[in-house]
């Protein structure tokens, strides 16, 4: 009758949610109570935002400590029902082993030539460098839509006033879609849990492959007639400026021709 499958995460070291699944052998009218408690707490608190889906049942509390917090105490989680019937169970946990940071935000990207510039927010919650940062990105155009994983790079980086990573090496006439996910770094949690991917913010224009094709056609063909256009103007300009010079024999033979008409007309007068 006990809960099974206890499972807590720290989010974001704001609150804590945790789930469970009923035992086998409860009805299923049977109400789980959550309590916990730790080094500090002069009496264990009870949880009260509770929920069940799909016959997983879960709680979530706030759960914080000051930032400048280097250890935290162990969390003890008491779940029973108020029937004897149900078995109650205890768990005692390392909450530094259970935070997962929230999704990174603010994600701006920009480009200079061949160059990206990715940044995002730093976080309120985390001490300054205790978070580790993975950026991921892929090529639209590529027609097989591969996704280049930034690990090949190894772009995890210790948190800064200003996160950012700059990736060299991109195609000007490409499009880029980018997105950002963190993890607590070891110096300071235990915890080997990511973030959720950042939404995607993309960079660039993609191609379009017709209008490159139409461009490869009529560029070539607009040259060729306007090539043709030119030569014919330039003839009838060149003889605007330039007229051909009559030829003198030509002028002799229509001088002679004449003469040789107006004597034979005044012989037959």
């Amino acid at each position: 009758t006990a809960a099974v499958d206890l499972s807590c995460v720290w989010h974001n070291l704001e609150y804590m949610a945790c789930t469970w699944r009923p035992g086998e052998n409860v009805s299923s009218d049977t109400n789980y109570t959550l309590f916990y408690w730790f080094d500090g707490l002069k009496n264990p608190k009870k949880c009260s935002n509770y929920s069940t889906d799909q016959g997983l049942f879960g709680c979530v509390f706030n759960f914080t400590f000051p930032k400048v917090t280097n250890t935290y105490p162990t969390i003890s989680i008491l779940i029973r029902d108020d029937s004897e019937e149900i078995r109650p169970v205890c768990a005692s946990k390392n909450p530094t082993t259970l935070v997962k940071p929230a999704t990174p935000s603010q994600v701006t990207l920009s480009k200079i030539n061949d160059k990206i510039d990715v940044k995002w927010s730093e976080s309120e919650t985390f001490p300054k460098g205790c978070l580790l940062y993975e950026v991921k990105y892929r090529n639209s155009d590529l027609d097989t839509g591969r996704i280049i994983p930034v690990t090949n790079y190894l772009l995890f980086l210790p948190q800064s006033e200003e996160n950012s990573v700059s990736i060299s090496g991109i195609d000007p006439n490409s499009k880029y879609i980018f997105k950002v996910k963190a993890k607590p770094k070891p110096d300071c949690y235990s915890s080997e849990f990511y973030s959720d991917w950042s939404e995607e913010k993309s960079i660039g224009e993609k191609r379009d492959s017709t209008i490159s094709l139409v461009l490869i056609i009529t560029i070539p063909l607009i040259v060729a007639v306007s090539t043709i256009i030119l030569l014919v103007y330039l003839k009838r300009l060149k003889i605007l400026i330039l007229p051909p010079i009559p030829d003198p024999r030509e002028i002799l033979k229509r001088m002679f021709g004449e003469q040789n008409e107006d004597s034979q007309v005044s012989k037959k007068l």
